[in-house]
């Protein structure tokens, strides 16, 4: 059995298109599917309405809700921990990557070909402003985070139980399960698709929230941002030297007839800024080791649901 693990957040629209998606899905995998819903503290009426449904569907389905929202890659942490299957599968519920690749992670993972199964887009239906991010995002953290990324990014996996296993054991807050998937190693395979274009609703991948994935992925699996602030701190300290020998030399063999005061200030002020700025890329990981050390679960589950397939 293969467990499908398919975070919910602001998707009421997509249900009923998701539903019939997936039970076409079970039959393809004559029953061998099991989908756990992850309803991560969403506003609108994701969970009444899984509720509601599953018990008609003839699914094998297990609906969480978390106690509130704690982020897409705790709710799928907390739908890897409750699945029940010999392989798992992430997909997201908007319906934009197609169904159809589980069935392919399915066979691949089963022939024990490979561990870890990836859809590698090779295009997307997405407005070309949104593209055009999209690609500046992953060419920067296949560059300087993590190289072995597919070059249109991660969005969907499979992989077998004790690749879940691995993963579940590393505990660290404010991470990208993306980057632990590709740190753990084994057997990977990258199997080709296309993102299709959104049909139903708005994403609530929002810029603040990309720009949190975007923080979490640099400073938790690379010392890039240290590696900067130091060679900028080297460039300043040469340009420094270099100002001080100049004013010197013009101090000793001529006048200064007007005092410095812009230098001074521009100075100060470039100096000035360079210590916050340090500061913050250093409080960066200063705080996310003093979350770690805190030991709180990364979700709470709220409310758990077992639904079985029909008898007949």
């Amino acid at each position: 059995m293969i467990s499908l693990v398919i975070p919910v957040y602001r998707n009421a629209e997509n249900i009923p298109s998701l539903v019939e998606a997936l039970q076409w899905l079970a039959r393809d995998l004559d029953g061998a599917l099991e989908v756990v819903f992850v309803v991560d503290g969403s506003p609108d009426d994701c969970a009444l309405m899984l509720s509601t449904m599953l018990p008609t569907l003839g699914l094998r389905a297990q609906l969480l809700t978390l106690s509130r929202n704690f982020g897409s890659f705790e709710a799928i942490r907390a739908g890897l921990e409750a699945g029940r299957g010999d392989c798992f599968a992430v997909m997201a519920a908007d319906l934009q990557e197609p169904p159809s690749l589980v069935t392919r992670f399915y066979e691949r993972l089963q022939s024990g070909a490979c561990d870890i199964t990836i859809g590698q887009r090779t295009g997307r239906s997405d407005p070309p402003l949104r593209r055009f991010m999209s690609m500046l995002f992953w060419a920067f953290y296949r560059r300087f985070v993590v190289p072995d990324v597919p070059p249109g990014g991660l969005d969907v996996f499979g992989c077998t139980r004790s690749v879940r296993d691995q993963i579940l054991r590393l505990r660290e807050r404010n991470s990208s399960l993306v980057g632990l998937l590709l740190w753990v190693g084994f057997r990977r395979e990258y199997i080709p698709y296309e993102r299709r274009a959104r049909e139903i609703g708005d994403s609530a991948w929002t810029l603040r929230k990309r720009l949190a994935y975007l923080m979490d992925s640099v400073f938790s699996f690379s010392a890039l941002p240290i590696q900067v602030l130091l060679r900028i701190g080297i460039l300043g300290l040469v340009v420094s030297a270099a100002f001080s020998l100049v004013v010197i030399g013009t101090k000793l063999f001529s006048d200064i007839p007007v005092p410095g005061y812009t230098a001074t200030v521009l100075l100060v002020t470039f100096f000035g800024a360079l210590n916050c700025f340090g500061l913050g890329v250093v409080g960066q990981y200063v705080w996310r080791t003093f979350e770690n050390t805190k030991l709180r679960p990364g979700h709470i589950v709220a409310s758990r649901e077992h639904f079985e397939p029909n008898p007949n």
